[in-house]
Formats: structure tokens, sequence, C-alpha cells
């Protein structure tokens, strides 16, 4: 069984390099018992991955969908964008949906997941009023990706993690404004802060989280669960041919 997870583009001493945090492929490895396979930001040419995966992990990144892609007018964080991701995961996310390919957006994936389906994005969270700052703060990375908050949990999500709430880590400057057509709302912060959706009448799963399950994910059991509810959908994909 293999789990596509596309990557991010990035320069490092001047070189054009493709790459995402380890934890993921781990998470895929050891939570979903799948063999990752790290898909790179090459536009729509990277649709063909479709042909040779189970399931399709859409993984965090610093980097924010360009909000051309939303009609979200000017950029307000227009250091932090990676074009050649864009152009790979929402055309990728569209077909994996259409194909009925199980599909876990995690933190920029969830972004992404509802840009891709018409929806749009705030900007800067933490300067709308009434809303948190949900950056993760400073300090080494246990600390960013502690626990910081509550969710509200509704809908698939709830009984995937048999809680009505649970407590997540925080560590995005973006988060979903109008949702895009087919999703709907299964968690929420206490600010109002969207935190997670599902797409009930998709072919097959269809789960995006704002939060990061992937971080420390064995010690979690709603992180395990949350594994184990994607592998077992890219499992029954596997088992009727795709």
């Amino acid at each position: 069984m293999i789990v596509g997870i596309p990557v991010c583009a990035r320069t490092v001493n001047e070189m054009p390099v493709h790459q995402t945090p380890a934890r993921y492929a781990e998470a895929v490895l050891g939570g979903v018992e799948a063999l990752p396979m790290l898909i790179p930001p090459l536009g729509e040419r990277m649709l063909a991955a479709l042909d040779h995966v189970d399931g399709l992990l859409v993984p965090g990144s610093p980097s924010n969908v360009h909000p051309s892609h939303y009609d979200g007018g000017e950029s307000e964080t227009p250091d932090l964008h990676d074009l050649d991701r864009d152009h790979t995961t929402l055309p990728l996310i569209r077909a994996a949906i259409a194909r009925g390919v199980p599909l876990l957006a995690i933190c920029r994936g969830i972004q992404e997941l509802n840009v891709a389906l018409g929806g749009s994005l705030i900007q800067r969270v933490h300067i709308r009023d009434g809303r948190a700052d949900h950056r993760g703060g400073p300090g080494p990375l246990e600390v960013r990706y502690g626990v910081k908050h509550a969710v509200s949990v509704t809908g698939s999500l709830a009984r995937i993690l048999g809680a009505g709430s649970i407590m997540v880590n925080s560590i995005h400057g973006q988060a979903i404004d109008r949702l895009g057509a087919g999703l709907v709302v299964e968690a929420t912060a206490p600010d109002g802060t969207i935190e997670g959706v599902a797409m009930p009448a998709a072919k097959n799963f269809v789960l995006g989280l704002q939060w990061h399950p992937e971080w420390a994910y064995a010690g979690n059991p709603h992180s395990v669960a949350i594994f184990r509810a994607f592998g077992d959908a890219c499992r029954r994909t596997k088992a009727q041919g795709g």
C-alpha cells in the first residue's frame, strides 16, 4: 500500500530542492501502515502519481497558498509562497477526490483542500477581531508544537476520535474563511476558527485538519485514530483495485 505526499519547492544554498518534514512520512509508515511516496512539485504532470497510490496525504508547510487562487486580493504574506506547490497540489486534490482516492490534508493541506474546492482563506488570523493567535509562539519545537487549545468535534471526525472535544496543537497563521464546495465543518477552535472539515458526499475518505496530528503521533491516541481511519480507507481502496 502506497500513500503519496506532495512536497514543497525551496531553495537551499542557492540550489532548488524538493522537501517536506520527515514526520509526515514517518506517520504514514507507522500510523497508516503504508509506504510513503514523495510527490515533487512539478505541476499537473504529477497527476500521473494518482495511478500509483492508494491514498494522498497533503502535509503542512511554512508557505501559504497564493491568494490569486481564491480571489483573495493582495498577498499579506508576500515572502511565504510556493507557487510550484500550489500548481501541483490544487489539481492533485481535485483529481484525487474525483477518482475516489482517500485524502488526508493537514495544516496547509486543509487550506489547499478548501481553495481547491472554491473556498477562500483568512490570510492573517491573528489580526481578525475576536480571533486568537494560532501561530504557536517562539521556543523549541516541543513547545511550538505543544498542546495549545481545545477543539469541538462533530460528525465523522467525532466518530473517528470517539470524542466531542480534544486538545490540539496550533501552529498556523492562515485558516479557512469561505468554505469550499461540498465541505462541512467538523472541528472548531474556541475563537471560531475552523479546525477540521470533511466531505460527506465524496466517493471516499476526505478529511482536513488545521492542527498537526503527525507531531509525536504515536503517543497521542487521537492522532493514532486519525491515521488508522485514513489507513483503513486506503486499504479498502487497494482491495477494490483503486
